[in-house]
């Protein structure tokens, strides 16, 4: 059976650097899996505005070995645990475990994820509000032809000031609470 989107329509999000903080060293597990201020309220909101909100992200410490598919489940676990806990629901996470050598299709910039999600919901991603904070993101977002955004928090400051040409007209927003302010009140 295939899942049906709120009133307001589907809404993707990244994970780290967007919901939660990023790291260098990678986010192995619940303890560094830590929401960035305002993120949890944002989702939730989104939420109760009817959107649809699901998760698409990179997860290449999986194929580094630098965590589990256990420890990926708990904190998504965690997520949807404070999300909910905050009157909201995440829908749907899905992830590329693959590293950046690996050559498949849904590692970002590649649409795979994106377009993973559009087959489940048996939606078009025309439009599709897309929430990122790193160039790979709003390529894939470009490419499934969704509506990339950018926010400054995690790498989107620096992915900010070396915006190609073809993504200098992306919406960009302090971090998921201003971006979902303004998504809400369209």
């Amino acid at each position: 059976m295939t899942a049906r989107t709120g009133p307001r329509g589907l809404l993707i999000l990244d994970r780290d650097g967007v919901i939660n903080r990023d790291s260098a060293q990678f986010v192995k597990n619940t303890g560094e899996f830590q929401p960035l201020p305002g993120s949890i309220d944002a989702i939730a909101m989104l939420h109760r505005a009817g959107f649809t909100v699901a998760v698409a992200s990179n997860q290449s410490g999986l194929a580094r070995g630098l965590f589990d598919r256990r420890a990926l489940r708990a904190m998504h676990r965690k997520l949807r645990r404070l999300v909910a806990n905050a009157g909201g629901r995440v829908d749907r996470i899905v992830v590329c475990p693959h590293g950046p050598n690996d050559g498949c299709r849904c590692r970002k910039p590649a649409p795979g994820l994106l377009l993973r999600l559009a087959r489940h919901y048996r939606v078009s991603l025309d439009g599709v509000p897309a929430i990122g904070d790193s160039l790979r993101d709003l390529e894939a977002a470009q490419v499934a032809g969704a509506r990339p955004i950018l926010v400054r928090t995690g790498n989107g400051r620096r992915t900010e000031a070396s915006l190609p040409v073809t993504l200098r007209d992306v919406e960009v927003f302090d971090d998921l609470a201003s971006a979902a302010s303004a998504l809400v009140k369209t």
